[in-house]
């Protein structure tokens, strides 16, 4: 058994940045700290830590960081059986992409956060690929456009983001005066929230487009829709995000008609404890 005074000293230098200040934390030197890391890595006979510049967790320190979140949240429960325990601090780590985060996320969370006390470790990433993240260890949930689970982990749909291809009057007349078609497509500077986006490509695909397009790389949701209403360019923007956007004018599609449908997934470990099941309730409850 892993004692887990080691895997609290791995999750504190991982979350303060540094062995210092993780000493700080749990009232240890940093040499103290620095044994129970060296202590852990002879344990399990490989490195947790990349110690520079900044110390980031190892595949295998991401996989004990995210055992200790679970650890954590199974603790909580426990506490709240037994009144005599005190209850812990615990982390959630969770993975998820940037336009949720800007629409409907926060009010889907507020009442469970205030209600649990729970400190939340959001990551930004596309979600196409956020499930990466939790294979990886790195997260104990996600929100992604993938239904495949992972093994030992649960699945749950949450409906659908309906994204529209959405640029000013002016940019529209300038680039698809003639219609939507290749030779517009070919010419019209798009907006993509990163390499890993592929809302675009999709769409894009969708409509029967494959070629080359150019774009602007943006990863930013409020910039994303800032610069389309600065005339920079067209991008796959949440129709719930762009909405007074839309009923002003201030923004139309280049494609009218035309949408593309995003189904959104909720991925978490099945033994996280009753916290999680509080959270994917709370998560259901709002996407109905």
């Amino acid at each position: 058994m892993i004692d887990y005074k080691l895997l609290e000293a791995l999750a504190t230098v991982v979350e303060t940045g540094g062995f210092e200040r993780a000493g700080a934390v749990l009232g240890l030197s940093q040499s103290a700290i620095s044994q129970r890391i060296r202590t852990l890595e002879v344990r399990i006979g490989q490195p947790v830590l990349l110690r520079s510049p900044v110390p980031r967790a190892t595949p295998a320190g991401q996989q004990l960081l995210n055992h200790v979140q679970q650890v954590q949240l199974l603790e909580r429960d426990l506490a709240k059986s037994v009144p005599a325990l005190s209850e812990p601090a615990a982390r959630l780590r969770i993975a998820l992409n940037a336009d949720s985060l800007a629409t409907w996320w926060a009010n889907a969370i507020g009442e469970f956060s205030r209600e649990e006390a729970l400190l939340l470790d959001m990551v930004i990433e596309d979600q196409d690929i956020a499930l990466r993240r939790m294979r990886e260890g790195d997260v104990a949930a996600c929100l992604c456009s993938n239904p495949q689970p992972v093994a030992g982990a649960r699945c749950v749909p949450l409906g659908t983001m309906t994204y529209l291809p959405l640029a000013t009057p002016s940019y529209t007349t300038r680039y698809f005066s003639q219609g939507f078609n290749d030779q517009s497509l070919k010419s019209a500077p798009a907006i993509v929230f990163g390499p890993n986006d592929q809302l675009q490509h999709r769409f894009l695909a969708q409509s029967g487009y494959h070629g080359a397009f150019p774009y602007h790389l943006c990863p930013s949701s409020e910039g994303f829709v800032k610069l389309a209403l600065a005339g920079v360019g067209y991008g796959m923007i949440p129709e719930v995000q762009a909405k007074y956007e839309i009923e002003t004018g201030r923004l139309i599609s280049i494609a009218p008609g035309q949408s593309l449908e995003v189904e959104l997934y909720w991925h978490f470990w099945r033994h996280s404890g009753g916290v999680m099941e509080r959270l994917t309730a709370a998560l259901k409850t709002a996407r109905s």
